[in-house]
């Protein structure tokens, strides 16, 4: 099965969700993309709504990924448990709502996409994500893409390492930094470190800069919001032939 699929970084703010909208129907086509995976986690700055997972796939996302703010936002939880198209990782507690895979029709066949968080640096302990995915993968009878949401670039390296030829692309999300490594690793799964983000340019993260800036330097700061000014995508696109990763290219968008 040959097919592309575009990945696109942290939907970062209200100004996030309107580039995307603006920006990704014409990205897909230029990229000639057969399934789109977009990470929502970030959309209300901590968290996600219904209402703004309801944009963005109607934006052109296929798949919505989420990550360490999934409960950033409480009305999200009876959502995730009907809407199968919304992804939190899998490796978070079993008990709560949601999936964190599932199956997607793609052109003519199907792929699978998977959702897990790291553990490097993250405020609660998720599950062991390296042993979680191989209890996943024996369950998958489609070419898998899974969204490895994590802090530390080793933690992301290692899983790649280890899921090379076992998958068809792993990408990061997370830091919100697009990572010059896009690349096939030598048993044909495509791998890039993180995506980067979408949403302000000009902020921290897409985090208004005097809000980030007052944060390092020990003052009190209210509320994160997001920057104002022009925006950004980050995505890479990944070509997969006869069920392997041939290319992987970023494909980035600003104002």
């Amino acid at each position: 099965m040959d097919f592309r699929v575009l990945c696109v970084g942290d939907v970062v703010g209200a100004p996030g969700v309107a580039f995307l909208e603006k920006r990704l129907p014409q990205l897909r086509r230029f990229a000639g993309a057969d399934f789109c995976i977009v990470n929502g986690e970030n959309a209300s700055m901590v968290g996600l709504t219904p209402q703004q997972a309801e944009q963005i796939l109607s934006a052109g996302a296929d798949v919505l990924t989420l990550g360490n703010h999934t409960w950033g936002r409480r009305e999200i939880c009876p959502y995730l448990d009907d809407e199968t198209r919304i992804l939190r990782p899998a490796n978070l507690a079993p008990q709560l709502p949601g999936r964190g895979w599932g199956t997607f029709p793609c052109g003519r066949g199907e792929i699978t996409v998977i959702n897990l968080l790291g553990r490097c640096g993250m405020d609660f302990g998720p599950d062991n994500p390296f042993k979680v995915i191989e209890t996943i993968l024996p369950k998958c009878t489609a070419p898998v893409f899974l969204d490895f949401h994590a802090e530390a670039t080793s933690e992301k390296i290692a899983m790649a390492r280890m899921l090379d030829g076992k998958v068809c692309a792993v990408f990061g999300t997370h830091t919100h930094v697009p990572t010059a490594d896009a690349q096939v690793l030598p048993h044909g799964t495509g791998y890039v470190t993180d995506l980067g983000m979408t949403g302000p340019k000009n902020g921290v993260l897409g985090v208004r800069a005097a809000q980030s800036i007052a944060l390092f330097r020990g003052e009190l700061t209210s509320r994160f919001a997001p920057e104002e000014g022009p925006c950004m995508l980050h995505a890479v696109l990944f070509t997969v032939e006869g069920g392997v990763c041939t290319k992987a290219e970023r494909m980035d968008v600003y104002d």
